[in-house]
């Protein structure tokens, strides 16, 4: 089959300080916003109404809100754009000037509007495993999505943690490029996670030792051990 051209190129982006826009302060507005508020975005809601809990994130200030339908104007200044208003006039009025603009604007279950569109997460700490059906079903994406958060357990994030702490310890000693891409890679035993989850630490910390010397410090598993106890505490 040949290459859709339009097909959507995965990318992770960084909201945090940036101006992002919701449009509708329903249960969808409402996800939208918790989402973004999550990753450190600065976010401006645009609806005439709001949901509870949207209102109780207004008292606090952690949104700003105009209170009103969408005006054309509203996304001056906007990095991010998330249409969650089911009103199929607003839809295409929105779309047009997030274009106009160059502004990424994703339309809530209207995938003819959207220029990127939010794919199904399961985050285990600053691991993401994303899901994409370019929209077609996101149903499917969110089954699939449930699957991966039972095959990814919280040793993953916590793992996540011990190799950046050993990856910033390896890339300080300044060794070449091509050396580092060898240690990396012998590091990242993909039984790791298996001897988190079992409690196996002094396995855990052989094997890295044996990769980077007898003398790497270890006083990331200590913490990457509390942390575990606690991640995986609250899975229960």
């Amino acid at each position: 089959m040949a290459a859709d051209n339009s097909q959507y190129f995965p990318v992770c982006l960084k909201v945090a300080g940036r101006q992002c826009v919701v449009i509708g302060g329903g249960r969808v507005g409402e996800r939208k916003v918790q989402g973004l508020l999550a990753h450190g975005a600065l976010v401006r809601v645009i609806s005439p109404e709001l949901s509870e809990p949207l209102a109780a994130l207004l008292r606090t200030g952690a949104i700003d809100w105009l209170d009103r339908l969408y005006q054309e104007g509203d996304l001056a200044g906007a990095f991010l754009v998330i249409a969650a208003t089911d009103d199929p006039l607003a839809q295409e009025r929105i779309h047009a000037e997030a274009e106009a603009r160059n502004i990424l604007l994703n339309v809530a279950d209207v995938p003819k509007w959207c220029n990127f569109i939010l794919p199904a997460t399961a985050r285990r700490g600053d691991l993401s495993i994303s899901v994409s059906t370019a929209g077609k079903s996101p149903a499917l994406a969110s089954a699939l999505r449930q699957a991966l958060e039972v095959q990814f357990g919280p040793e993953y994030g916590v793992l996540v943690e011990i190799l950046g702490t050993l990856r910033d310890t390896v890339l300080a000693e300044g060794r070449p490029h091509a050396e580092n891409k060898v240690i990396f890679a012998r590091l990242a035993d993909p039984e790791m996670a298996a001897w988190i989850k079992d409690g196996l630490w002094q396995k855990l910390a052989g094997h890295i030792q044996e990769v980077l010397g007898p003398d790497v410090s270890l006083g990331c598993l200590e913490s990457a051990r509390q942390a575990y106890q606690q991640s995986s505490g609250a899975a229960r």
